[in-house]
């Protein structure tokens, strides 16, 4: 009796999951390496939170020319920027470029998610199942999931109750969304809800901004970018590029190695004047120990402070607007255009939950300890599980059996944040114990990729199958992220960075904190010193040799 056979897995060298910068990237670099390759992503195209974020005044806070690739002077050379900070539209229009002009579409599947991923320690490589029914195999994976990737809702009863229209930051609606007249709550005050508010208020008929921890925001400053400045820009490029890559942040925005008590206080309240005239991230790279000397980030905090009270009219409201948990730059940095001038505006009412805490969603809005206010739409800009939760949001089992999830259950862990003993040949780009949200993503996600592809190289001259790390090499590297971790002020705030704001999340501060200078400095060494820190395993012998 004939029966029928199953299709057999389709074989690959690579698999790549993820199609923002990091899994545009290592989809065109392994192409260019003669590799077969499938590249995966959950989104209904490329971009990663560029794609999925549209909300209302979302904006890049690096410079556009900095945040955009450098592989390609092809690329650099034929793209123009518009702003100094390019709005998301202009982004996802880059990202667009870059891939027709690298016909990088081909090699992703779109609207998928891969589901699981598991190492088959007799063959050498990894069987991964998608929720389209589909089983592949490949030599590696690339995890190019990226930190903020895993969208979460704040932890308040009643949110299926609501009636009105829900929006998330998130997720947002790929169709223009009408807020005239309307009565809009915005929960969450970090980046995304200072760009939501900022623009909302504008034209809601009223809008209700619900703030737990107000956050330290600086003018941003944009500007239309000259015909002059882009095209010198594109002579200097490689100079623009090679600074990045030799900088702590790498970036090109400027640092200093001035310490805050190194000047007079006159000197001191003008340099910090001269940064808000400047806007941008200029504040954060005008002294050097602002992240280490208390003292000094308590003083640049107060100054910032006082901005606050010289803009917004209402002192209860500026006084409320005001952090002072937490230093300045513990929490992301935010750039705004004019947040504070919001609260000027009659329509616009901050409900400080620290003093008047959420109670409930209810079917008609949100109830606080005061009361309920009614809403017609409610916005939640309540960020990601940021570093880690991407990596967990599916089954990725390594040699024995092991499990990403039960790995990681005290805190992600891995070696170089790059790769994690017991997991051969699965390697991630921007991981959670590299620099990932302290330097530019882009930066970092080059990196990576060329670290990968050279790793690969040596597999392949050495006849090598699989490589991962020493569990000493493992180690090592968390006791230094560790250390790291002790000297900067980073520590001090409840944040996605440490995991707070994930509800029974390990906390703790599992980011490189070195520079990404440095971080280049550490993996470069490793490889140098014959991939110090990692185990291989040589190709075996066929059975008709």
């Amino acid at each position: 009796m004939q029966t029928n056979n199953p299709t057999p897995p389709r074989r690959l060298d690579v698999v790549i999951v993820g199609g923002g910068f990091g899994g545009m990237y290592a989809t065109y670099k392994f192409r260019e390496m003669g590799l077969k390759i499938q590249s995966f992503e959950a989104g209904g195209d490329l971009g990663g939170v560029w794609y999925w974020n549209r909300y209302p005044g979302a904006r890049v806070d690096l410079p556009s020319i900095d945040y955009s690739f450098s592989f390609s002077p092809e690329v650099e050379q034929e793209w123009t920027w518009s702003e100094q900070f390019a709005a998301q539209p202009e982004l996802l229009a880059y990202i667009n470029f870059v891939a027709q002009r690298l016909d990088l579409r081909k090699h992703f599947q779109f609207n998928t998610r891969v589901t699981s991923a598991v190492w088959d320690e007799e063959r050498k490589l990894w069987t991964v199942k998608t929720d389209k029914g589909e089983t592949l195999e490949a030599t590696y994976c690339i995890m190019a999931t990226g930190p903020l990737s895993v969208p979460k809702d704040p932890e308040i009863p009643g949110i299926a109750r609501f009636q009105g229209q829900l929006l998330r930051a998130a997720r947002w609606p790929h169709e223009p969304i009408s807020f005239a007249g309307k009565r809009v709550g915005v929960i969450g005050t970090g980046s995304t809800g200072i760009q939501i508010v900022q623009e909302v208020g504008k034209e809601a008929g009223e809008l209700f901004v619900y703030q737990r921890t107000p956050s330290f925001t600086m003018p941003m400053r944009n500007e239309n970018l000259e015909p002059e400045y882009v095209a010198e820009v594109k002579r200097h490029y490689a100079g623009i590029r090679e600074s990045a890559r030799n900088s702590a942040v790498g970036g090109v925005r400027p640092q200093s190695t001035r310490a805050f008590f190194s000047v007079t206080p006159k000197q001191r309240r003008q340099l910090l004047e001269d940064a808000w005239k400047n806007g941008g991230l200029a504040m954060l790279g005008t002294f050097s120990d602002l992240m280490s000397n208390p003292e000094a980030n308590e003083h640049v905090a107060e100054f910032v402070r006082g901005k606050i009270s010289e803009v917004v009219t209402d002192p209860a409201t500026a006084e409320a607007l005001k952090p002072r948990d937490y230093p300045i730059f513990a929490r992301r940095p935010c750039l705004d255009s004019s947040y504070y001038e919001t609260y000027n505006r009659s329509n616009v009412h901050l409900v400080d939950c620290l003093t008047d805490p959420i109670v409930e969603i209810t079917e008609k809005g949100v109830r606080t300890q005061a009361g309920e206010i009614e809403l017609d739409v409610l916005i939640f800009a309540t960020g990601y599980d940021g570093l880690t939760g991407a990596l967990l949001a599916f089954d990725v089992v390594g040699r024995d059996g092991r499990k990403v999830n039960d790995k990681w259950k005290d805190g992600a862990r891995s070696y170089l944040g790059l790769m994690m003993e017991g997991f051969p040949n699965l390697f991630m780009t921007t991981g959670p114990n590299g620099p990932a949200a302290l330097a530019n993503i882009i930066r970092i996600s080059e990196h990576d990729v060329d670290w990968i592809a050279a790793a690969m190289v040596h597999m392949e001259k050495n006849g090598l199958s699989s490589i991962e790390p020493t569990q000493e090499a493992e180690q090592g590297w968390m006791d230094l992220v560790y250390e790291l971790s002790q000297r900067t002020l980073l520590t001090k705030a409840k944040t996605w960075y440490v995991g707070a704001n994930v509800k029974d999340k390990p906390l703790g501060l599992t980011l490189f904190t070195g520079g990404f200078m440095k971080y280049r400095e550490l993996t470069g060494a490793a490889v140098r010193d014959g991939y110090r820190g990692f185990a291989f395993e040589h190709l075996r012998e066929s059975a008709e040799a």
